[in-house]
């Protein structure tokens, strides 16, 4: 695998996207690890823009390992600041297993249940609205208007 490399410009734009995140993985003394790797992996397919934190490592030794990860990962390295790594990679397009389709199940009593009590739950919440409302009308006055304000109430200036 090769690094991806970017222009100044998507550089630039990938580091202000990246200004506000927090490291998402934390590479320490085992340095790249297979689980350090799968993690990496998984953050990248996730949010393509990621940081990592490296820890007990001088800086020819992030450089290095800026290279490795990138190399390992396919991805872009964006900036190396610190102790604090930002890299990128476009998301990959997850192939779906073309399995053998499976027909669905009859809905079984149990659903049919279920289905028929909540019928019966959204007709009875219906009754009692239209109830509801019809109760409120014949209660309600005959002008429910704003009546006007009578003159020099000082409304209305």
């Amino acid at each position: 695998m090769s690094m991806i490399e970017l222009m100044p410009a998507q550089r630039r734009e990938l580091r202000a996207r990246a200004h506000h995140l927090s490291p998402v993985v934390t590479v320490a003394d085992n340095g790249l690890a297979p689980g350090v790797i799968a993690e990496l992996e998984r953050s990248l397919q996730a949010h393509e823009l990621i940081k990592v934190r490296v820890q007990g490592a001088e800086r020819e030794q992030r450089d290095i390992l800026m290279q490795e990860l990138c190399a390992a990962l396919d991805a872009a390295p964006v900036q190396h600041i610190g102790n604090i790594l930002v890299v990128w990679r476009q998301r990959r397009e997850v192939e779906k297993k073309s399995a053998v389709a499976v027909p669905k199940r009859a809905p079984s009593a149990a659903t049919a249940k279920s289905a028929a009590a909540f019928s019966a739950v959204a007709r009875r919440a219906a009754l009692t609205k239209a109830a509801a409302e019809k109760a409120r009308a014949s209660r309600a006055p005959a002008g429910r208007g704003r009546k006007p304000a009578p003159p020099g109430s000082g409304r209305g200036r």
